[in-house]
């Protein structure tokens, strides 16, 4: 990317401009065609900071400025997927920690002076050519093209500096010992061929089940571990957005501003097809190889069947499909590579490209440029999202006027009655119990949890609309009865009798297995299990991650079958069949790297602890029901999935 970047630094190629624009937007986040939400909502406080706050507006742009990057990247983004990513907190969680670490240099007095950010801009990759920086001329013109003002980029990159100097003074007195590098390198490269044998509990019968005297002896005994949580019962009100968007009407005007302030959500990234013929090669016969690389570029570019040369002579997975990269994979090679391809039109052959232990020739067999949807194509799509938004708004509008009346009210129901609305029960409510189908992250519980009896709700944000909730009744924790927990009691008896069994089962069997566990296994009616490569910390079927079962393996003889040890699943035997353990002259080697690897995986877990108390120090809070709103807003202009 970085290569074909600077190529076109000079000839201020639109598609360089492109790119540019996803280097800046980590520093300065720009995205058109914000909407009504990021009108409405500029006021509005989604986090506080020691008395710094970051905008509704601040977040929406950031979010939707690295989705924008995100999809120039990887192409198709679906709504789900975003959530699976976490992008939306991490996003929100990295300007927080933005604003901490400026806060906490602040306190420090550290400053960047202009010749630091003049440094920085410097050496800033997407100003740079061959390893050079463009010069200021050019610079200007990257940020003029994508609209950045000169002053606010460059308040991006002194905060920048500002953020690693605090960071270097935060972590300067971390240290790692000799002996942590040497443990933490033998933990990554210590391995050992392992086979184990389970009894799993789930599958252990008990044909008798426990008599009531056992279920209360073992409650009475137990007494203090069985409690009920507190809870809370509400009146509420829901307003969905499904069912008022009969009420909303979406006008072609509407439509065709939306598709024109938002032209890039339409665009479909260029295709480039490429395939391959590799040839790898040794200092011994480069020379031979490198000359039957030209024959085959010779061969090609004459018109032969490039798949059938692929096919013949290339190297490497992709010979058997004809040399075939695809429209992506591609993009994966190495930077002379990828460059390569880019220079080629349609049909084009390549040059014969020569790589670090290797010599390629390409075919680009598919171009087509960057397109952006037409009007027609997508207009119901956009008819759907402005729906939607205005939907949302009608209910934000009408549980409004609802919360309004009930505090003047002081009472929901009575509001509802006036609105033509009725109120029903949450029922008793736990901490983070999800509330019929329209609220499965449990919002409108965790809402009951900061209110005093009658008091009313803010509105409450679900995936399907929006809430208000009027508490009712407390329902202070408390010991638990016998009755209300015989099933817990049962459960945990039951569980103790299968593990017993499982355990009597294994060291039953242990000193008549034989040299193949496999056979064992299958007679005995255990489950078995082999790993070639089993490493410290690593996760194991039916085991989990276990660092006894790794003291264990690594400090058994060789052959020897293991006492039964407690597993996730029930009990285990191990045997080690081969170890590999490395030596002092091997760490001696990479000691260097592995100490710079080891240090900073420690100054990040220290920032991490540090950071935890900034933010109680510094009282951060969050609005989630702005948060939420948000979310909403932007993964609604995405299709559920792909």
């Amino acid at each position: 990317m970085l290569k074909t970047m600077r190529r076109n630094v000079k000839s201020l190629k639109p598609v360089m401009w492109i790119v540019v624009a996803t280097f800046v937007v980590a520093i300065f986040a720009i995205w058109g065609g914000a909407g009504r939400l990021g009108e409405e909502t500029r006021a509005d406080t989604l986090a506080s900071i020691g008395g710094e706050r970051i905008s509704s507006d601040e977040y929406f742009q950031a979010l939707r400025s690295r989705l924008e990057a995100m999809q120039k990247q990887f192409g198709d983004l679906n709504a789900n997927l975003i959530q699976q990513l976490g992008v939306p907190q991490q996003t929100l969680e990295q300007l927080v920690q933005q604003k901490l670490l400026l806060q906490i240099a602040s306190d420090m007095g550290l400053r960047a002076t202009d010749k630091e950010v003049r440094a920085k801009i410097i050496a800033y990759p997407a100003f740079q050519r061959d390893g050079q920086f463009i010069g200021f001329e050019e610079y200007k013109q990257v940020l003029d093209y994508n609209r950045i003002p000169y002053g606010d980029f460059e308040d991006g990159l002194r905060q920048d500096v500002i953020i690693g100097k605090v960071v270097r003074v935060l972590t300067a007195g971390i240290f790692v010992a000799d002996e942590a590098v040497w443990d933490g390198y033998r933990k990554q490269n210590d391995s050992a061929k392992i086979e184990y044998l389970v009894a799993e509990t789930a599958k252990v019968d008990i044909t008798e089940k426990p008599a009531e005297a056992e279920l209360r002896a073992h409650f009475d005994k137990n007494a203090s571990a069985y409690r009920i949580p507190e809870k809370r019962t509400a009146d509420y009100i829901v307003v969905k957005t499904e069912d008022l968007k009969k009420e909303v009407a979406v006008k072609d005007a509407e439509i065709d501003k939306y598709y024109r302030d938002n032209t890039a959500q339409f665009q479909e990234p260029d295709k480039v097809r490429a395939s391959r013929a590799w040839l790898p090669f040794t200092a011994a016969d480069r020379e031979s190889v490198l000359a039957q690389a030209r024959d085959i570029q010779k061969r090609a570019a004459g018109g032969e069947d490039f798949a059938g040369l692929a096919r013949a002579f290339s190297k490497d997975d992709k010979a058997a499909s004809g040399g075939d990269w695809g429209l992506f994979d591609w993009r994966s090679l190495t930077a002379e590579e990828t460059a390569a391809i880019e220079k080629l039109d349609k049909d084009g052959v390549s040059d014969v490209v020569e790589t670090e232990g290797g010599a390629a020739v390409f075919k680009v067999t598919e171009k087509a440029p960057a397109v952006t949807k037409p009007l027609a194509e997508v207009s119901a799509t956009i008819k759907g999202i402005l729906g939607d938004q205005k939907a949302r708004e009608l209910v934000a509008e009408r549980i409004q006027r609802l919360e309004k009346l009930a505090r003047k009210e002081k009472s929901l129901d009575v509001a509802a009655q006036k609105e033509g609305l009725k109120v029903s029960s949450t029922g008793a409510l736990k901490r983070g119990d999800a509330l019929g189908d329209f609220d499965s992250a449990g919002a409108v519980s965790e809402a009951l949890f900061g209110l005093k009896e009658k008091e009313i709700s803010a509105p409450v944000f679900t995936y399907v609309g929006e809430a208000l909730a009027q508490l009712q009744v407390v329902e202070p924790e408390r010991p638990a009865k016998f009755e209300e927990v015989g099933d817990q009691v049962d459960k945990e008896i039951l569980d103790d009798l299968k593990k017993a069994k499982a355990l009597e089962k294994l060291r039953g069997v242990r000193a008549s297995l034989k040299d193949d566990w496999s056979v064992d296994a299958a007679k005995l009616k255990l489950e078995y299990q082999f790993v070639e490569s089993h490493k410290k910390e690593q996760y194991l079927t039916l085991v989990g991650e276990s660092p006894e079962v790794d003291r264990l393996v690594f400090s058994l003889p060789l052959k020897q079958a293991s006492e039964p040890l407690a597993v996730d699943a029930g009990y285990a035997i191990f045997r080690v069949l081969e170890k590999k353990e490395v030596s002092r002259e091997e760490f001696d080697k990479v000691k260097a790297t592995e100490r710079d690897t080891l240090l900073e995986q420690e100054k990040n877990k220290f920032l991490q602890s540090y950071m935890a108390k900034a933010r109680e120090d510094k009282k951060v809070r969050i609005n989630y029901d702005a948060f939420l709103r948000i979310n909403n807003d932007v993964l609604s202009r995405f299709s559920k999935t792909s």
